[in-house]
């Protein structure tokens, strides 16, 4: 992919500094997006006649542990109309164990994010504020910790259904 594609030249001119130019990847085009735009950010894009990213295909979590900026979500957009891809960043402060990560929920825009955002909540702890229904979707309610965080033990924790995992605590 060489140079910015024209859609995303419309995306940057009307969000102006609200947005920054990810570049491009092996295969689609990257936005970074502050938490306090992201919602606003997306609904343009389903939104915009121009645009039509009426498919969200992925949301996802990213550890970078142990960068201060440790959490990520990406949002990989498709639109059917126009055949364009994109790729949305945008990264969250860690603030430690004393409060998780928060970023608004995009059910609103787009209704497959709860099922989405309910696995980015499950496996690295990111609370989506004004989701409908976050609650695990893969692990029990008692499950202690976030499976894809990076300071995630390797054997998990030590409890009922696991005698051989790490004590809480004792990670470094």
């Amino acid at each position: 992919m060489a140079g910015t594609p024209e859609f995303c030249e419309k995306i940057l001119k009307h969000f102006g500094n609200k947005v920054r130019d990810g570049g491009a990847g092996i295969d689609m085009h990257c936005i970074e997006v502050g938490a306090s735009h992201v919602v606003e950010l997306c609904h343009f894009l389903k939104t915009d006649p121009a645009l039509k990213f009426n498919f969200l295909s992925d949301l996802c979590g990213v550890d970078h542990h142990p960068e201060s900026r440790r959490f990520e979500v990406v949002y990989h957009l498709y639109s059917i109309a126009n055949k364009f891809r994109l790729r949305i960043k945008c990264r969250l402060d860690d603030r430690g164990e004393t409060e998780k990560p928060h970023l608004p929920t995009v059910t609103s825009v787009w209704r497959t994010a709860n099922w989405h955002e309910r696995e980015t909540f499950d496996m690295y702890g990111i609370i989506f504020d004004g989701h409908p229904n976050l609650e695990r979707i893969y692990m029990w309610d008692e499950f202690e910790g976030y499976p894809m965080r990076k300071d995630f033990p390797t054997r998990g924790y030590k409890d009922a259904y696991n005698p051989f995992g790490e004590e809480k605590g004792n990670m470094s």
